[in-house]
């Protein structure tokens, strides 16, 4: 056993740069047992702050380009590393992680981490736990548990803005009234940042009452303002905003009118279709391969079938 865990410690223990073939052999850290993972830990305590970052990082991306790679084990152990950078890059690497055991150290985290950066992204990921839990497939105690931290730290005078859109960003897709109360207070607050989180949340909750709110906004003066809005409108996917959205398509913002585009595709139709048609024609590059990539999307979600081919 000790010769077989001996790699493990030798891979950690000489890597000191980026370099691709260093990055190679981090490969072999995927899917590591408990025994091998103490013999991680044991290395990774001794290294320096500096390396753990990258070693980390190049975790991330090891396992973002081949799906067979899991270090899963590692970003978990890595939640308590005393670095704050680590211990957020370690919840990033989690982002595709729905067990359920993981809810209890996000919302630790969320609560009494002192970087204000990882209780942000804690708050971020505990957002699809809340879609599992909308859509029947997490148990109503995990749901209860989320949407009550959660709450707490939007209804925390002593928290920071940028935790607490986070944290309404990811209650968003739970249909309770007291949800769309915490929404509708953050729209109704003086407070900028938190109304643009407060418009991309109604997107998120999918709530038909939105709408009137949603189509107001598109004519905002501010741009991220109408960005938001108009994403908001697609997610919620109401035929009853496309006239809004098309009356904006020639908003003097590219990503506003890209957002417009991405909204129609969602929402379909065929008045949303001509105009993604229309918008082929246009005279910005990024804005034909938007009604284009909409375009296509739109036909996957009217023929299924064309996934298959």
């Amino acid at each position: 056993m000790v010769d077989e865990l001996r790699p493990i410690a030798e891979i950690l223990a000489e890597y000191s740069s980026s370099h691709e073939r260093q990055n190679a052999k981090l490969a072999e850290l995927s899917h590591l047992s408990r025994e091998e993972l103490q013999v991680y830990s044991d290395v990774w305590v001794k290294m320096e702050t500096e390396v753990r970052r990258r070693v980390i990082g190049h975790l991330i991306n090891l396992a973002e380009d081949n799906v067979e790679l899991n270090f899963d084990v590692i970003f978990k152990a890595c939640l308590e590393d005393p670095d704050a950078r680590v211990r957020r890059q370690a919840i990033e690497g989690l982002w595709e992680n729905e067990e359920s055991t993981l809810i209890s150290a996000l919302l630790n985290i969320l609560i009494t981490d002192p970087d204000e950066a990882v209780r942000a992204a804690a708050a971020s990921a505990l957002g699809r736990f809340t879609l599992l839990g909308e859509h029947g497939k997490l148990r109503m105690t995990h749901v209860t548990r989320i949407q009550e931290h959660l709450l707490s730290v939007i209804h925390n005078a002593g928290e920071t803005e940028t935790v607490q859109r986070r944290a309404l960003e990811s209650l968003a897709p739970l249909s309770i009234p007291e949800v769309r109360q915490a929404i509708r207070d953050a729209y109704e607050s003086r407070n900028m940042r938190m109304k643009v989180s407060s418009l991309y949340a109604m997107g998120k909750n999918c709530d038909v009452c939105w709408l009137p709110i949603l189509i107001q906004e598109l004519g905002n003066q501010d741009t991220e303002i109408r960005y938001e809005a108009a994403g908001a409108l697609g997610s919620i996917g109401e035929e009853e905003a496309v006239p809004h959205l098309i009356n904006l398509g020639n908003d003097p913002d590219t990503e506003v009118q890209m957002a417009i585009l991405q909204a129609l595709g969602n929402i379909g139709g065929r008045r949303a279709k001509e105009y993604l048609q229309h918008s082929l024609n246009a005279e910005s590059q990024a804005v034909r391969d938007a009604a284009q990539q909409a375009l296509s999307e739109l036909k996957t979600s009217e023929d299924p079938l064309t996934l298959q081919f």
